[in-house]
């Protein structure tokens, strides 16, 4: 699903801030990928959805070659790719509704497609009954549900979450990885990209530890140790 071979990254003349990463992900794994402030975890996303390119190695995601993924191509690895970020993204001035709905205008699906699907994505995320409220109107927990929901309008293969818990408090964090754990059994491949040491403690799945750039650790049930 997902290959890093011989990765390096660096940004104009400063040391590298990926060096030598090789990693695989096969389909349906839930992964966490952790490590402080500036280990690269944040670079290695961007490399993953097409947002950075890297000064050499390769980077395959299913049959894309994403060192060599065109500009115009790169809304269409997106499809695959939902992300989740943890300021939400959501449009103020839109309804939870139409900011699921926005992501499927923006890629010309018809409104026949869009009424079926918005509501079947926000049942999935629980849901159902706020998609006519804005974003002010829903806590922060709900604002993430509705950011996974709209991450899922394209039935992706990959889910990507950067720090999706990081505004939230400990009750709405649990709702959140316990829903991305759902997702994952439904067979989406789910790579947990965080700070928590508690959320990825609980999870007791793959952990990929970074620092300075560099793999330093990756157990199958791993935990967060730094």
């Amino acid at each position: 699903m997902i290959t890093f071979e011989k990765v390096y990254k660096s940004y104009g003349h400063k040391n590298p801030v990926l060096r030598d990463i090789n990693l695989h992900i096969k389909p349906g794994e839930f992964v966490s990928i952790v490590g402080q402030s500036g280990a690269g975890k944040t670079t290695l996303s961007r490399v993953l959805i097409g947002e950075e390119r890297v000064d050499s190695g390769s980077v395959l995601v299913g049959d894309w070659d994403i060192t060599k993924i065109s500009r115009g191509d790169v809304p269409f690895l997106r499809r695959q790719i939902g992300v989740i970020f943890q300021d939400f993204k959501l449009l103020p001035k839109k309804t939870l509704s139409e900011n699921i709905a926005f992501a499927l205008e923006a890629c010309g699906a018809s409104s026949a497609k869009i009424k079926k699907i918005v509501p079947s994505v926000l049942k999935i995320v629980g849901l159902e009954d706020k998609g006519g409220r804005y974003p002010q109107e829903v806590s922060g927990g709900e604002k993430q549900r509705a950011a996974i929901a709209r991450a899922l309008v394209h039935q992706p293969k990959i889910l990507l979450a950067d720090e999706p818990t990081g505004n939230l408090d400990a009750i709405n964090a649990n709702e959140i990885i316990n829903l991305l754990l759902k997702i994952n059994q439904f067979g989406t491949t789910v790579i947990l990209v965080t700070h928590n040491k508690e959320v990825v403690n609980q999870l007791r799945h793959r952990v990929i530890t970074m620092d300075r750039g560099v793999i330093i650790s990756d157990k199958e049930r791993g935990k967060y140790f730094l």
